[in-house]
């Protein structure tokens, strides 16, 4: 059976979005959760793939880190003024619900 993706949300990511997925039962990790506040973003990806975690996010350098040819779990990014709170809640949800671990792997989604 496909293991479902687990979340790993970036330190700027709205705790009200982390608070809805869990709240849907969905498993997720923030990075003030695994005191890892102020990290360098590859210090996060690497972190989030050995955790075997989808790193979201919206900043922009972990596109670079994917295009750069770093290894990784999956990468969940959008522009951050894109999408309201629901939304974001709703998409990623979505996501978890179509896509599993082995799919995500090196692939970045764009919502």
């Amino acid at each position: 059976m496909a293991e479902p993706i687990r979340y790993y949300m970036d330190q700027h990511y709205p705790g009200p979005v982390t608070e809805g997925l869990r709240r849907r039962g969905i498993d997720v990790l923030t990075a003030q959760e695994a005191k890892r506040c102020g990290l360098p973003d590859a210090d996060q990806l690497r972190f989030a793939t050995t955790e075997q975690r989808v790193m979201v996010s919206f900043d922009p350098d972990y596109l670079a880190l994917h295009q750069s040819g770093a290894t990784h779990a999956g990468i969940v990014w959008c522009p951050q003024q894109k999408y309201g709170i629901g939304m974001l809640v709703q998409l990623l949800e979505l996501l978890h619900g179509t896509v599993d671990r082995d799919s995500m792997r090196s692939h970045v989604e764009y919502l």
